[in-house]
């Protein structure tokens, strides 16, 4: 009995003991500290930035036989996931971070996915206590609010991710007006037959609903051509990012040799030029006449007319209970279970992120068993513009607004129905298999946010 007794207190002591050390090394954030010094405070301690950034921390046991293996793989695959450093620079600059950044980390802390336990189980102040999660949770809500207000929701909806579209955003007339008439103009193309329009009709919510658009003498695209509505949303242009603005996206395909076909713009004016007409309009608005800028930022202001507000979600999400059906509540509901709601967020519902295709199963090698289809320049994505190995296969989010609409789905228009890419998004993007109940609920959801295309 005795023995017993000092087995039994040996064990408490030494259980008070790991207790008293465990709540020394997981320290509460400091309150007095502003919002965002307590959510890099949590940072910091949870080890986010060891495998969340190109330079992480490695502990001395890194190198250990079995350990390597182990730790590298967290390390790459937490980094290919998610680069943190941006969002706390951002937090220790105060300036806005990215919309999707904060939707990731706020998914994570609520859903207490992170830290891995295999993390915290070895680095004890790591682990995401109540106060840890609360100072997170309190703190994304605050920044979000602060740098990006969801004016338009409901109060309850305040502090959604998503954003409902306003009904206009500020942009020229009279440039616009002349931007309508280049964005439909087939002079622009070197045997002039082919338009911005061809590929990115306004009938069919600025696509063509072809997997790979034709171009100047029956050639092929080699991606699918994204829409047109509600791009000025966009965080840069093209699935791999090589546009900052509209603007520049407007002088890609006029000069590329696929799709338009034109040697360069001084062709292009030269040919416009001689509808006297229409020159004599253009001249009243940009008097320095016609030339690769002025054309393109012409479009451009266009471009910023073809909003579709007041879906049925911008409404539901504005107030109106009755604007979605239970169905279409529930989806939104699975939507963001199987964080669709992270990188989709935004006013666009995407196109704010480059997101690596294929984050939890291998999409191309899937495509090739399925479809016999072999990787394409096209499928480079962002490393096309950076040569950076981490942006191979990684692409620009695109915006889920009038989804049900333009398909072929995906940059490689490969999948024809709604079903299907949510059912492959939830096995190669989130990493669960999706039932098919889920599936319909979610593709239900996205039926509401066929918005209403504004008349310019």
């Amino acid at each position: 009995m005795r023995t017993s007794s000092k087995i039994l207190i040996g064990a408490g002591v030494i259980v008070v003991g790991l207790a008293i050390v465990y709540r020394a090394v997981n320290c509460a954030p400091d309150k007095t500290q502003p919002e965002t010094a307590q959510m890099l405070q949590v940072i910091r301690d949870g080890g986010c930035m060891d495998c969340h950034s190109a330079d992480p921390h490695l502990p001395f046991y890194a190198n250990f036989p079995v350990a390597k293996g182990l730790i590298m793989k967290d390390i790459n695959d937490g980094y290919k996931s998610f680069d943190i450093v941006p969002m706390a620079t951002a937090f220790e600059n105060g300036t806005a971070p990215s919309e999707v950044d904060l939707a990731k980390t706020e998914k994570a802390v609520m859903d207490g996915t992170m830290p891995l336990a295999k993390y915290y189980l070895i680095h004890w102040g790591s682990s995401l206590t109540s106060a840890k999660k609360t100072a997170m949770l309190e703190g994304i809500k605050s920044v979000r609010a602060s740098f990006w207000p969801n004016e338009l929701a409901a109060a309850e909806f305040a502090n959604e991710t998503i954003r409902p579209i306003p009904d206009k955003v500020d942009y020229d007339p009279a440039k616009a007006a002349l931007g309508k008439e280049l964005y439909s103009d087939t002079r622009l193309s070197g045997d002039g037959t082919i338009s911005c329009a061809s590929c990115h009709a306004i009938e069919t919510a600025g696509v063509d609903n072809e997997r790979y658009s034709d171009g100047i003498d029956g050639q092929l695209g080699g991606v699918n051509a994204p829409t047109t509505f509600n791009s000025v949303f966009n965080f840069v242009q093209f699935w791999d990012g090589r546009a900052a603005d509209l603007a520049e996206q407007a002088a890609g395909p006029p000069l590329n040799p696929v799709e338009m076909g034109s040697k360069d713009f001084d062709e292009i004016a030269a040919r416009i030029a001689e509808d006297k007409e229409f020159t004599g309009r253009f001249l009243a608005v940009y008097p320095e006449g016609l030339s690769q800028a002025t054309i393109t930022d012409a479009i451009a202001e266009y471009e910023k007319t073809l909003l579709t507000p007041n879906s049925p979600f911008d409404r539901y999400l504005k107030g109106d209970a009755t604007a979605m059906t239970a169905e279409q509540i529930e989806g939104y509901e699975i939507f963001k279970e199987y964080n669709c709601a992270t990188c989709h967020s935004g006013v666009n519902m995407g196109g704010l992120s480059y997101e690596l295709m294929g984050q939890r199963a291998n999409y191309f090698e899937d495509r090739e068993l399925t479809l016999k289809s072999g990787l394409t320049d096209g499928d480079n994505g962002r490393w096309a513009q950076t040569g950076d190995e981490r942006d191979r296969y990684r692409f620009k989010t695109p915006s889920l607004r009038n989804v049900a609409l333009t398909w072929p789905y995906y940059h490689d228009g490969s999948v024809e129905t709604l079903e299907e890419a949510i059912s492959k998004m939830s096995t190669f993007q989130v990493g669960r298999k999706m039932s098919a109940d889920k599936v319909a609920k979610v593709k239900t959801f996205l039926d509401a946010q066929t918005g209403e295309l504004t008349v310019f």
